[in-house]
């Protein structure tokens, strides 16, 4: 393991069954497998856990305390502003596009060319509970 590299990322849904489906579609479009999560792993953290891994980390998933459930996630508040995972081509960063597409994924910003670097294609959506999502393919110089 890589000092510094993501080991996982834990993220937090109001509703666990319609962000479970949506994972399940883009992170196995992005090369993650959903894995089961121990039920002694679910009792010591004392809630229901769904978990995704590839060879790059893994991301985790837990329904929003009843307290919590109502709220929505603000980008422009202090904490997470997006995840941005990386695309082996332009194919990919487009076939994700199609995907989101067919289950009706809320689009930010559709596939394009931007000028934050050379080469910098990205597509920008959001999970059912509006964290924004970009894939990115970005070309070694």
């Amino acid at each position: 393991m890589a000092r510094g590299g993501i080991s996982h990322i834990a993220l937090t849904a109001r509703d666990f069954d319609l962000s479970t489906g949506f994972y399940d579609q883009v992170l196995g479009f992005m090369g993650f497998e959903r894995v089961e999560v121990p039920e002694t792993t679910q009792q010591a953290m004392k809630t229901r856990l769904r978990a995704w891994a590839s060879p790059n980390g893994s991301i985790t998933l837990r329904p929003a305390h009843a307290a919590s459930a109502g709220k929505t996630h603000d980008r422009n508040a202090p904490g997470l502003n997006h995840l941005a995972f990386n695309a082996d081509s332009r194919a990919d960063v487009d076939g994700l596009h199609a995907l989101l597409q067919r289950i009706g994924a809320k689009i930010l910003d559709a596939p394009a060319q931007y000028p934050y670097f050379a080469e910098y294609y990205a597509l920008y959506f959001a999970d059912p509970d509006g964290v924004k999502i970009e894939l990115v393919f970005w070309p070694p110089a």
